[in-house]
């Protein structure tokens, strides 16, 4: 086991949940077990040129079948939570009707491990796989796709809520509508520009209905999980620091304002007139027991030029350490943000978790088996401290989910990124813990024992 800091542990507060996350489509595989329809992934991941190293999720980590191993790695662990996700289309094969008992029973027993291994399950209901059925009858632009949404969510529910605590309708909205149908780079491959706002709009009316069908189902705690990220301008001209206003608007406010208050940001709301009902604000605010941060790194966005079809560009960020993604690693951007975060919506925010963090770095098994990933272990330190931090500061901020428990697919990086705690070899599925592994471990004995 790498030994702990000289400095001991982050110090968080009693209670603070440390917990470990994945999704269904980047470590399932088994992608044609068993009734599963076909999602928007398995359809873009097959086209030629869409994934960085051309591979597919068909057998990813294998997580479908070898569910008991990856359960007794996480009792191993320690984690008092492991946050999964729910395959839309493995449940309701093209989105809506008939469902998929086989599908729907995998996910009961899973929970009901988890529970034996003293483990409280997360469950995220939609991260990314939209069922290919939904997609091809328009999609997240369709607004029949959020109805369907909510009465999936009703699905799960009826057969969860009784065990599972803790739920989160969708995972990063901004992603699956902006890099979705904005620009294209992930299924189903869009290229809308500002039109995906329409999408944005379905995808928070989506959550509201899920949100309320979760709660008239008896869950007991319902958040979400955005992702966020401080956008900081390229330089103090004008122009940049009014591009970087308007991303900032569209990447974090463009969500947690209408989940949190009801209303569009003020940049943004001259745009969503003609989109917005009688009645859709209000279905989208719903009241969250928890405010889910998904957190990896800020960007730096400058003006585009006068011909550019987007009004900014990202910047390239330097003098800072990059994972093997290319993303620059400021933990202190992390306590940053929630420490504004806070101040800026106080009484309307929830307790916080850190619904994901995490970094991608590819070593794998030396002559000895052993992986050392060094570097993940100080992004993770750091953070954690980070949020520490902002605990000390007044930020309520009551757990902590690594990205990600096991080496897995990574959209349309495909299987050339690495964030597990767990390496996966591809070819023969083996788990191998990482150090980074045994160092979390670790740091959650001492986090109990200092609760003790």
């Amino acid at each position: 086991m790498p030994p702990l800091p000289a400095d001991g542990v982050p110090q968080l507060p009693p209670g603070f949940v440390l917990g470990a996350a994945t999704a269904a489509y980047q470590v399932e595989g088994a992608v044609d077990a068993d009734g599963r329809g076909p999602s928007i992934w398995d359809t873009f991941s097959r086209r030629p040129g869409r994934i960085v190293d051309g591979t597919t999720a068909e057998v990813a980590a294998d997580h479908y079948h070898r569910t008991a191993e990856d359960v007794a790695l996480l009792r191993r662990l320690g984690v008092s939570s492991y946050r999964f996700s729910v395959s839309w289309s493995r449940v309701l094969p093209t989105g809506r009707g008939p469902v998929n008992a086989a599908g729907l029973d995998f996910y009961d027993r899973l929970v009901d491990q988890l529970l034996q291994a003293g483990l409280d399950p997360m469950v995220t209901l939609y991260h990314h796989d939209l069922p290919q059925g939904l997609e091809d009858d328009g999609g997240w632009i369709n607004p029949a796709t959020a109805v369907a949404f909510g009465e999936y969510a009703a699905v799960v529910a009826e057969r969860l809520a009784d065990r599972v605590g803790s739920w989160v309708p969708l995972s990063e909205p901004n992603v699956a509508s902006f890099l979705g149908y904005g620009l294209g780079t992930h299924a189903p491959g869009h290229r809308l520009l500002f039109d995906s706002l329409h999408c944005s709009h379905q995808v928070l009316l989506a959550h509201g209905r899920a949100v309320s069908a979760l709660r008239a189902a008896g869950a007991r705690e319902v958040g979400c999980a955005n992702n966020h990220a401080p956008i900081w301008p390229g330089s103090d001209d004008p122009a940049d620091v009014g591009a970087g206003k308007l991303f900032d608007s569209l990447w974090n406010g463009m969500f947690l304002e209408p989940m949190l208050l009801g209303r569009y940001p003020v940049d943004i709301a001259p745009l969503m007139e003609e989109l917005v009902q009688p009645g859709d604000l209000a279905t989208i605010r719903q009241p969250l027991d928890f405010y889910g941060v998904n957190y990896y790194s800020p960007i730096r966005i400058a003006a585009a030029p006068d011909d550019a079809p987007m009004p900014f560009e990202v910047f390239e960020m330097v003098g800072y350490p990059r994972t093997d993604r290319g993303w620059t690693v400021v933990p202190d951007a992390l306590r940053e943000w929630l420490i504004t975060f806070r101040a800026r919506f106080r009484a309307a925010l929830p307790p916080i978790v850190i619904t994901e963090a995490g970094a991608s770095y590819g070593t794998g098994p030396d002559e000895h088996g052993v992986v050392d990933d060094q570097a993940r272990i100080d992004y993770l330190d750091a953070h954690l401290r980070a949020v520490a931090t902002a605990c000390e500061r007044g930020v309520d901020v009551r757990g902590f989910y690594v990205w990600s428990l096991l080496d897995g697919f990574e959209w349309a990086e495909g299987l050339s990124q690495r964030y597990g705690l767990v390496h996966v070899d591809f070819e023969t599925l083996q788990r191998t813990p990482k150090r980074s592994f045994d160092w979390y471990a670790a740091v959650i004995a001492a986090q109990t024992r200092s609760v003790g």
